[in-house]
């Protein structure tokens, strides 16, 4: 055990001094926390502003796709964990859009609008889907070469990837969301 020593006249009258003038404090409790406000969030910003005019670009279609291929994307510096999760379906998805029986330009308006509407409601994965082409006139999916072009161009799209089988397969597409601000 230490044995406590009274400090001697002269080191309280030094420590007096050193320490320089003090007053005595009303209360030793802290003033109760305040908790701070909310914060408001920014204005939202309107996707479809941005696209309604021109709309997306008709990227040359050098390289369609057919209905059995997959499709991937998935923009630089996002984790590979997180890539691996989207496209073995494990991200919980927040919504999904049927876009069967729509015209492109229906469609386009459409995907501008629910990419927007979930970012809003802050979800972070959705599927969309978009069928295989097999009922158009061309014989291709029609739907599925646009929507890869839309989606590459569309600047809140991280990453999207073929379905699993069980969700859709290559006829639907969970797509990753930037974040909202």
């Amino acid at each position: 055990m230490s044995s406590t020593k009274k400090p001697s006249k002269e080191d309280i009258d030094l420590f007096r001094r050193s320490i320089g003038p003090v007053r005595k404090l009303g209360s030793d409790k802290a003033p109760p926390h305040r908790h701070q406000p909310a914060p408001r969030p920014r204005a939202a910003r309107d996707d479809s502003e941005h696209f309604t005019d021109s709309g997306f670009s008709d990227l040359p279609r050098d390289n369609p796709v057919s209905a059995a291929d997959t499709l991937y994307f998935a923009r630089p510096g996002l984790q590979l964990r997180l890539l691996q999760r989207l496209r073995r379906g494990q991200l919980p998805v927040g919504a999904e859009l049927d876009m069967h029986g729509m015209t492109l330009a229906v469609a386009q308006q459409e995907i501008i609008r629910f990419i927007s509407s979930s970012r809003d409601r802050r979800i972070r994965c959705v599927r969309i889907i978009h069928g295989k082409g097999y009922g158009s006139r061309e014989q291709a999916p029609v739907l599925k070469n646009s929507l890869n072009n839309w989606l590459r161009q569309h600047p809140d799209v991280l990453a999207f990837s073929s379905t699993r089988p069980e969700h859709g397969g290559t006829g639907a597409v969970h797509v990753l969301l930037r974040s909202q601000r």
